[in-house]
């Protein structure tokens, strides 16, 4: 999934910065690199991605993070709009919808 949104993302003409594997690492990279936009998916290992949107949002509170579902996640779609999360793409990715969320967002 990383590998697919980081070339929708560079076939877009943004520039990707970092990735993380779980949503611990996700915070971690968040306090170094402090990137303009993230995408994150609902579910990860060790911390999910709603609790690291969480733990991001408390630090940072004007990040924008987009996260990733696959269809049939409504319920956890909400709880990460509830937890900070400012959109959300679902799964399977079509890059058109990636776009033009991640513009929305990131106000291109």
């Amino acid at each position: 999934m990383r590998v697919m949104i980081s070339d929708i993302l560079r076939s877009g003409g943004y520039e990707v910065v970092g990735e993380a594997e779980n949503g611990r690492v996700a915070f971690e990279r968040y306090r170094q690199l402090k990137p303009d936009l993230v995408t994150m998916d609902v579910v990860m290992p060790e911390v999910s991605g709603i609790d690291a949107v969480r733990a991001i949002r408390q630090e940072y509170p004007d990040a924008r993070i987009v996260m990733c579902s696959a269809m049939g996640q409504q319920a956890l779609v909400l709880e990460a709009i509830q937890a900070g999360a400012v959109d959300f793409i679902v799964k399977p990715f079509q890059p058109s919808r990636v776009l033009e969320a991640l513009n929305r967002v990131s106000g291109q």
